[in-house]
């Protein structure tokens, strides 16, 4: 295991900037999953820490060493590709060892290695086939295996599951995460997919553009996001963002979006200006009768997922998602009230889409 350290690193392709000014640190044996839209970055900062791309500027460490410009094989890392790249000639027993073969491990260690790591993988019995005689999902468990069994300091996982169905992507998560919780190696995981992200990491690093836009566990960045950017693109479905504004009354603070209000006590820094106001499908409640404190929306769609409805209902000029119980199934047109629950909201910029409050006050 080793800590990995990011210092102001910059890689520019052309006059595009695909990774700018990333500082991070994933500390030993921790996983951190770089979450983020296809281009934001995250691959190519991958491939700088592996040396597959040399950067701009910037320090790259692995441990106490500055790996910066040190060539691959130096690196002391281990690299499972989105592609599998196990080789099509090869069985399983030979591709497993192959990086094993490549450090001139004695017989008896590459004997033993592959065996451990098949055994752990649950891929003993497809040791004498080639990849074209087992599945997918048993190709990725031979990529993980050879990429584990040559016990390297640093584990780099590059969207390793998004050639497998939903199915076997769900399966294959819950084993890798278990896999990679005994081995206790230092990992960095490359996504899109946000499930993945929140159900994996220790921490995710969120990227946009080329930057860090925000680095925590999965609860905080599901919770609290920084800005829009990480509400919209973190969590099914995503944060919604209203138009409101909070008011001074006689009484305290009242906050103001369609065709209602409700009361406040948190937002006395933002009074009379037009803000977003933040909120998750699963933090707001439905009425089907007028009330104090209910915003009045009207339905356009009802989803049923099994377990609960998606509705999506228009309030005021905004759409809005709620995730309400499998019970309720209002029809289109329909007219409902919305309850937002304070403790949940979260108060943006309108212009930037920072987040500028919480409810424990005001943040910028």
């Amino acid at each position: 295991m080793a800590e990995v350290r990011f210092e102001a690193i910059r890689k520019t392709f052309g006059k595009v900037a695909a990774v700018d000014d990333v500082d991070l640190t994933v500390g030993e044996g921790e996983f951190v999953v770089l979450l983020g839209p296809s281009g934001c970055g995250k691959t190519t900062l991958l491939r700088c820490l592996a040396g597959l791309e040399r950067v701009d500027s910037g320090k790259i460490y692995i441990g106490d060493r500055d790996a910066t410009d040190l060539p691959p094989r130096r690196r002391r890392i281990s690299m499972v590709f989105q592609s599998y790249a196990v080789f099509p000639h090869l069985k399983v027993r030979d591709n497993i060892a192959f990086g094993l073969h490549r450090q001139k491990q004695s017989d008896e260690v590459v004997k033993e290695r592959v065996e451990s790591v098949s055994q752990l993988l649950g891929i003993t019995d497809l040791l004498e086939r080639y990849p074209a005689q087992i599945s997918g999902g048993q190709r990725q468990r031979v990529a993980v295996a050879r990429a584990i069994a040559i016990r390297s300091d640093v584990l780099l996982m590059d969207e390793p599951l998004s050639n497998l169905d939903a199915l076997l992507r769900m399966q294959m998560r819950a084993e890798l995460k278990a896999l990679l919780q005994e081995l206790g190696t230092t990992t960095i995981y490359v996504t899109h997919d946000q499930t993945e992200a929140l159900s994996m990491g220790d921490r995710i690093a969120v990227m946009n553009s080329g930057r860090i836009v925000q680095v925590d566990t999965p609860l905080v960045v599901y919770d609290n996001p920084s800005e829009k950017f990480v509400g919209d693109f973190v969590g099914t479905p995503p944060m919604n963002f209203l138009v409101a504004r909070v008011e001074t009354n006689g009484a305290g603070l009242t906050v103001r979006m369609g065709a209602g209000g409700f009361a406040i006590d948190h937002a006395s820094g933002l009074t009379n200006r037009d803000l977003l106001l933040g909120s998750r499908a699963e933090a707001i409640e439905v009425e089907t009768a007028p009330g104090d404190g209910l915003i009045e929306a009207s339905v356009v769609v009802v989803e049923p997922l099994g377990s609960h409805n998606l509705i999506t209902a228009r309030a005021g000029d905004d759409l809005v998602k709620i995730s309400v119980g499998n019970h309720l199934f209002p029809d289109p047109g329909e007219t409902i009230w919305l309850r937002f629950r304070p403790s949940q909201i979260r108060w943006l910029d309108r212009e930037t889409g920072k987040v500028i409050a919480t409810p424990t006050g005001v943040t910028v």
